[in-house]
Order: structure tokens, then sequence, then C-alpha cells
């Protein structure tokens, strides 16, 4: 079933122009990871936006996004966490530990100092952006003091089950954005929602948005809404399994509209 829904990412992604972009490294613990950096056009520093996928690795809805942001001036840098590793997919019955993602918040760490030290980045000026298993390892990120800092971060459709080491009163350490789509059965709202409701400082830098009619990865534009069984779930007893996965073109567009104005508050 997994390969299946894969298979039709890939014709998604088929159909879509491939987006002019740069192949990079980015070190991190020995290892050299892939990634893809999307640069605007003109001269000076920019602000930027390092990308992290979810659990079936780089897709179309993130170097859609990349493409995206190039257009409104930032640099995007999308990570594949995977390729590197010999890692292809983590969506089935293996869904990724706690300690897994503990250990990919490195990913963000290294990827926002390479970032940093390009000539045309304004190290002041960058943010991190992670989707599904990525948003939940970003949510770690975005509640911890971790250097190097970062400006704002977006959570799409995160996995804030991973967010119970945070303790009772987690602390958002940036302008943090929470996207997420109201009947979404494998990242559930209410999972975000709780974690949010137990912050009791910094309430004031968490923005949420929760998008009417949306399922789990509400941007994978041109996938029918389907239900995969084999995926792990950690929102169900025992981790398992399987959620409804598809797009609502609607969430989209109004995702899309919010991170525009969220980013030109928190990086312009």
């Amino acid at each position: 079933m997994i390969a299946r829904w894969l298979f039709l990412l890939c014709l998604a992604a088929a159909a879509t122009p491939a987006l002019a972009q740069q192949n990079v490294r980015v070190p991190v613990e020995g290892v050299q990871l892939g990634a893809q950096l999307y640069r605007p056009a003109g001269a000076g520093r920019v602000p930027a936006v390092a990308i992290f996928h979810g659990c079936g690795g780089v897709g179309i809805n993130n170097t859609r996004m990349a493409g995206l942001l190039k257009d409104w001036g930032y640099a995007a840098l999308v990570v594949d966490s995977f390729t590197a590793r010999r890692m292809t997919d983590v969506c089935g019955r293996h869904w990724p530990s706690q300690a897994d993602a503990e250990a990919r918040e490195k990913d963000i760490d290294a990827a926002l100092a390479w970032l940093a030290k390009q000539d045309f980045v304004d190290p002041h000026r960058m943010a991190f952006m992670g989707y599904s298993y990525g948003g939940g390892v970003a949510l770690l990120r975005a509640f911890q003091p971790r250097e190097p800092k970062a400006k704002a971060a977006v959570l799409l459709y995160p996995d804030c089950g991973l967010g119970d080491p945070l303790g009772a009163a987690p602390q958002p350490r940036q302008p943090t954005l929470f996207a997420l789509g109201a009947l979404d059965d494998w990242t559930p709202a209410r999972q975000c929602q709780a974690l949010i409701d137990r912050v009791k400082v910094g309430g004031t830098l968490i923005e949420t948005h929760v998008y009417a009619g949306a399922h789990h990865s509400f941007d994978a534009l041109g996938l029918p809404v389907r239900y995969l069984d084999g995926v792990g779930n950690r929102s169900k007893p025992g981790g398992c399994c399987g959620a409804h996965y598809g797009a609502n073109e609607p969430a989209w567009k109004a995702f899309v509209a919010d991170v525009r104005a969220f980013l030109e508050r928190t990086l312009r």
C-alpha cells in the first residue's frame, strides 16, 4: 500500500515542471546530507528558510514550497535527511521513535549553520520549516534553546506526539506557526492544541491555523484523499496503524497566504 502511495506521489511530481535549483551538501556528524538550494535573483543578503521533509523523504510539496519562497525573495534549502543515511521511507510500522526525532534535530542545526555561512544569506533572518515527521522534529527544535538561532519556525501538520518530553510548560524560542488540518487523523490537530495549551510563557509567539476539511498532507496537490492502512500512527494505541492522506486545494492556498504573511512579519 505504501509503495503504491509513493508511486502516485511520484506521478504527481512528474506532472509538475521542474524548478531550477543547485544541489549542495550539508555536513552533519560525519554525514554529507544532500540538499537543494533555491536562490532568488538579485544581489545582497536575503532571508533564508531550511525545509525538512516527512516520513517519505523529499517530495514535490517540499520543492513546490521552495520555489514559492524563492519567488518571494527568500533563499530556500530543501534538506534530504534520508538518502545519505541509506533510508528511503519510514512511514510504515517502523514509525520513527522519539530518539530518532531528537537525533534529527541536528540536521536543522547543521542546515541553519550552512546557510549562515553563505555570502548571500542574512544570518540574522533565518527560519526552518518541517512537514509531518519533519514537522515534529522542527517542533522539538522550536521549543528548545539551540544554536544557530532562528527568527521563525513553520510546522506543517507536525507530529505533535513527539512533544511530550518538552514538559508541562513548553516555551517557544521564536515565532512559530502551526498549520493543521481539521480532519487530520495521522498527526491530529488536537495533539498540537494540547501542547499549545501547556505553554505558559511565550504564548504570543505562537500562531495557529486549522484548515477546515483538510486531511494530512493537504498540500499534496493532485492526490485525492485515500486511506493508507499500513502507515505508523503515533496518535493510535501502540503507534499503529492507518491514516488518511490527500490534497485539499483551498487549504493549500490558505496556507500559502498565511505562511507568506507570517514570514513577512518575522523575517523582513
